[in-house]
């Protein structure tokens, strides 16, 4: 104990006879700090409750733009100049370790922090206390490899001048945030090279720094995390599914017959989109057959594609849970409580459906449809930093309050897919949702055609993989 207490003083001591000079530091290595603002700004959503551990004068608070912010630091001449800086947030002088504070943030951010904690574990204790289930843990970290270049860099007066740090890598941080019951969503590399090297630095830092290998010099290491919550009664949410159906007359009374009841209520929605086998005719004739037994409405589209017929129906939809439903029915109903128990006992809050584990029916896919899922299902693994194993099922199922986050934040992707896949895929990995796939068994189509066109689809999803390297890897 005495030995906590007397890093713990030591520790105050130093940052408090650096408060006055710490802003010039931060000048002298603006590139750098004006890096890790970026980063953090990409994380974190404009307008949400923010606590900066570890805050120093509260500049990156402020950068993040949140619409509660509150800083805590163990240096009281740090806290003074940040209250002084930016009045309208809030500063405790508080050690990250012994965190008191009785609100909720829906972002709670470590940033160069970790290496001079006593206790890593204590503080990341303390901070799930103050996060909800849907909040996010941002933790920045240097990269080990530098240390010889930043202890110079200090001796020459280059850099900011720091006490010992703990010798913390990747894998200790994982193990320290899984005893601590938080679970990792994805983690990332950034800046090659730290000093502003006009062009060179812009190649390095916003495109070789993402290259596999080359990644693993990179300055700065980052973890996003959520704690790991039970959810009691995960049977109370209300279920919306939303089947888009186009030339589909003869699957549509067995979507029905076979979609199971979920939660506390189930309803179906059929978006029509334009048909010219009568399906429409048979829509309105399955709903008034079944009214009294199932909850059931349709719409006929506005516009033309799945992801518009996708994005009407959630619009119409009540459920807390937002499902799709292919009409084609290849994805079996009767997966579709594997689905809701994933996401209502909070295993994940984003469930992609995956048909590329199981064997399938013999014409369930054609070799070359086969393929492109596959390099498809590679690109955006490493794009997105989380594992996925097909991007293309047509089964995604989410909580209608993320949905609307989406919507939100979709001018940053803008428009530019018709299949509505990816626009949820991209959305929730923006918005740091803990994507899980849910292995289905595929099975052919009994009825109509895919309306899948292979070459000219497969050009659009090659344009996507361009949206996501510039809008979510290359940023």
């Amino acid at each position: 104990m005495k030995q906590n207490t007397d890093t713990l003083v030591r520790l105050t001591n130093y940052f408090d006879s650096i408060a006055e000079r710490w802003d010039r530091w931060q000048e002298h290595n603006r590139y750098y700090h004006k890096n890790v603002k970026h980063l953090l700004q990409f994380l974190i959503p404009q307008h949400t409750s923010v606590l900066e551990l570890g805050c120093a004068t509260g500049d990156l608070l402020n950068a993040v733009q949140p619409s509660i912010g509150v800083g805590v630091d163990i240096s009281s001449k740090m806290v003074h100049i940040a209250q002084k800086k930016y009045p309208h947030y809030t500063f405790h002088n508080m050690n990250a370790e012994q965190l008191s504070l009785e609100q909720k943030f829906d972002y709670v951010v470590m940033s160069d922090l970790v290496g001079h904690l006593h206790d890593i574990q204590q503080a990341l204790e303390k901070s799930y206390v103050v996060m909800t289930q849907r909040s996010r843990l941002i933790i920045t970290y240097y990269n080990f490899i530098w240390e010889p270049i930043l202890l110079l860099s200090e001796k020459l007066r280059l850099k900011t001048p720091q006490p010992h740090q703990n010798w913390v890598n990747t894998h200790d941080l994982h193990n320290l945030l899984d005893l601590a019951n938080f679970e990792i969503i994805r983690s990332g590399y950034r800046l090659l090279l730290p000093k502003n090297i006009p062009i060179i630095s812009w190649l390095f830092n916003k495109y070789l720094s993402q290259l596999p290998l080359l990644r693993k010099f990179c300055v700065v290491r980052f973890i996003v995390a959520r704690p790991r919550v039970q959810v009691a009664h995960p049977e109370r949410f209300s279920v919306s599914i939303i089947i888009p159906a186009r030339n589909e007359r003869g699957n549509i009374e067995t979507a029905v017959q076979r979609i199971p009841k979920m939660g506390n209520k189930t309803e179906i929605i059929f978006v029509e989109g334009g048909s010219n086998d009568g399906t429409l005719d048979e829509i309105k004739r399955v709903v008034k057959t079944y009214k009294k037994k199932r909850a059931m409405s349709f719409c006929v589209q506005s516009g033309t594609g799945k992801a518009n017929a996708v994005r009407e129906g959630f619009a119409r939809a009540h459920g807390d849970i937002l499902m799709i439903l292919d009409a084609d029915l290849t994805v079996a109903p009767e997966d579709l409580p594997k689905f809701y128990n994933a996401l209502a006992e909070n295993h994940g809050e984003f469930v992609n459906g995956s048909r590329l584990v199981y064997p399938m029916e013999k014409q369930a896919m054609r070799f070359l449809n086969l393929l492109g899922n596959k390099f498809f299902s590679m690109m955006f693994t490493y794009l997105l930093d989380q594992k996925f194993k097909d991007t293309l099922c047509g089964t995604k199922v989410l909580f209608k309050s993320d949905y609307e986050k989406l919507v939100a934040n979709r001018s940053y992707f803008g428009e530019f897919d018709p299949f509505g896949d990816f626009d949820l895929i991209f959305g929730a990995a923006k918005q740091n949702l803990k994507i899980v796939e849910m292995p289905i068994c595929y099975a052919e189509r009994t009825y109509g055609e895919t309306n899948i066109q292979r070459w000219r689809h497969g050009l659009l999803l090659l344009k996507m993989v361009g949206v996501a390297a510039h809008r979510l890897k290359f940023v």
